[in-house]
């Protein structure tokens, strides 16, 4: 019952009216996708899966499409991996804080307290000009407000608020979260981000090949396991699984994928 519930309100928040820049690339068959999908949305993923197969992923629009496969994905893990690669394959295209902006909204929907966290800080930093920071910080106060930590909440609460604009109705949902901070100080999260719970991650693949990384997250999801991708310095794309606060529990997670994948899975500390 809960992963279904996850599923609706996931599909509700990526379908909703999110203020992503669709004006920043005027592509007819995209914004025909976003428009197919509120009516047919299967004939849209259709439209878009068409296109993504036609499309050299070193295209300047594939990003663009890539972002809006993720969009009117028909499910929240289809939806994450496509948003996922528009962050660590495109991270200097305009699409990137648009797609950590949803990721933010469909991690707080799972449940995933520390990965909305995460997304919203990396748009934060990775993108201060960004006028959808204030739209991230707001789901990333929401998650370090439930992980009990308002002190970062309130960073972010003020700072959503600062940015708000004109936007009379997303203000109010900003000002109802902010009347618990009246008395909270600030923190200096620029300076020092908050250490993440998990450290501890297992990877399964480093290679430089996006078809191999998409069939080995597809491998992973329908296994079970929560998979991610990580880019490093060197361009390599890393596949790891999990989030862990011990050594332990990665381990336990390494065998498992010993057992069922095969190969050389490890154990990797994340900082």
């Amino acid at each position: 019952m809960r992963v279904g519930r996850v599923l609706v309100v996931a599909a509700a928040l990526l379908t909703a009216g999110v203020p992503v820049r669709l004006s920043a690339q005027r592509d007819t068959v995209r914004l025909a996708a976003l428009r197919v999908a509120q009516t047919r949305p299967d004939s849209a993923r259709a439209m878009v899966r068409r296109l993504l197969a036609g499309l050299s992923p070193q295209d300047s629009v594939y990003p663009g499409v890539l972002f809006v496969a993720g969009r009117i994905a028909a499910d929240a893990a289809t939806a994450a991996t496509n948003l996922q690669r528009v962050v660590v394959e495109y991270g200097r295209s305009v699409w990137a804080d648009s797609a950590l902006v949803l990721l933010t909204q469909l991690y707080f929907a799972q449940g995933d307290h520390a990965a909305t966290v995460q997304a919203a800080e990396r748009l934060r930093l990775d993108y201060p000009d960004s006028p959808l920071r204030a739209r991230a910080g707001f789901w990333g106060a929401r998650a370090y407000f439930d992980l009990k930590d308002d002190a970062h909440g309130c960073t972010l609460i003020r700072e959503a608020l600062d940015g708000a604009g004109s936007d009379v109705e997303f203000k109010n949902q900003v000002n109802f979260y902010a009347s618990r901070c009246a008395s909270a100080p600030a923190v200096d999260t620029q300076a020092k981000p908050p250490v993440a719970a998990a450290t501890y991650a297992v990877q399964v693949l480093a290679v430089k090949s996006a078809a191999q990384v998409d069939e080995m997250l597809t491998r992973l999801k329908v296994m079970g396991f929560d998979a991610r991708v990580v880019r490093d310095t060197s361009g390599l794309f890393k596949v790891r699984v999990g989030r862990y606060g011990t050594h332990d529990e990665a381990t336990q997670t390494q065998r498992r994928l010993k057992t069922r994948l095969g190969g050389q899975p490890f154990v990797v500390e994340e900082p």
